[in-house]
């Protein structure tokens, strides 16, 4: 089976989260693969192997870093093997030690029924199970299938991870929808900002002055132009136009490196910070409530992007 790596493959929008599990058969051994993913800040894998396969191990944290770049991996290998190729012998060390044993439970006891056959053989350790020789080749071939299911429940963890993920670009796609009705209402209301301006001061002076007095009207004007120039939110306004569509095109291609979540992180960060400044220069109530409205919009981004990889 030829492996497939995250640069044979088209980039697209993946969440961190997804479950997989592949099995596989070799003569008269059977193994399960189980993987978990959950969100994490970068790729951490913990694989569980039975003992006597920890060469697999490492090789499985290798190749998971050629398929995943983000998420928290959890891969457990279970292996069985029936005993079509066992046999089967008697300990006699052991059951040498236990004769005496039993003579003097006997001799303690008398009414006590004797020991049976079949009940001394069922205890612990008195059959053991041979195994036939098993020559290096033979295991190196073993672990080289078990390592191709891997590849399988790697594939299947991946397409997991894509359907989740095209969940998640429906959900963004709506609220960098719901962002753009609300950049455009913030237009709208920064249009009003000026004269709103004007007329608060204008009746903050004629309520201090009882009138107007001569040469303030120049001074007002001044003073009203220099408040207007820093309640200017044009381009606070402007950068998140742009912030949206970089978003909706990291969301329609998924990032050229496949870095898609760290990237959506960053520009939630970055929305954040034109609204903050958005409220701090508002004006006017409607603005504000616009403002507090993108921020409740752009906190729900920041936890969808959470869950992309």
């Amino acid at each position: 089976m030829k492996e497939r790596s995250r640069k044979d493959k088209p980039v697209a929008l993946a969440s961190m989260t997804g479950f997989s599990r592949a099995d596989g058969r070799q003569d008269d051994y059977h193994w399960i693969w189980e993987i978990r993913s959950v969100n994490g800040r970068n790729l951490d894998m913990r694989c569980r192997v039975p003992s006597g396969y920890e060469a697999i191990e490492a090789e499985a944290r290798k190749r998971a870093q050629d398929r995943f770049r983000r998420g928290s991996l959890s891969a457990t290998l279970q292996v069985s093997r029936s005993s079509a190729g066992a046999a089967f012998q008697i300990n006699h060390d052991l059951l040498h030690q236990l004769a005496p044993i039993f003579a003097e439970a006997q001799r303690i006891i008398p009414t006590a029924t004797a020991p049976r056959l079949d009940g001394v053989i069922g205890l612990r350790g008195i059959i053991d199970i041979v195994e036939p020789e098993e020559s290096e080749a033979l295991k190196a071939a073993r672990d080289q299938a078990i390592l191709t299911t891997l590849e399988t429940a790697f594939d299947g963890l991946s397409d997991t991870r894509a359907e989740e993920g095209s969940r998640l670009s429906d959900i963004l796609r709506d609220q960098l929808e719901q962002m753009t009705n609300l950049v455009a209402q913030a237009k709208q209301a920064a249009t009003g900002q000026p004269q709103a301006i004007k007329d608060r001061l204008t009746a903050i002076v004629a309520d201090l002055t009882d009138g107007a007095a001569p040469g303030l009207d120049e001074r007002v004007a001044q003073e009203i132009t220099v408040l207007a120039t820093k309640a200017d939110v044009q381009e606070e306004l402007d950068r998140l136009d742009g912030h949206i569509a970089a978003a909706g095109q990291l969301i329609g291609e998924g990032g050229k490196d496949g870095a898609a979540g760290r990237r959506l992180d960053f520009l939630a960060q970055e929305f954040n910070r034109e609204a903050n400044t958005l409220c701090s220069k508002s004006q006017d109530s409607t603005l504000t409530a616009v403002g507090l409205e993108l921020k409740i919009t752009i906190d729900r981004i920041r936890e969808q992007a959470q869950n992309v990889e």
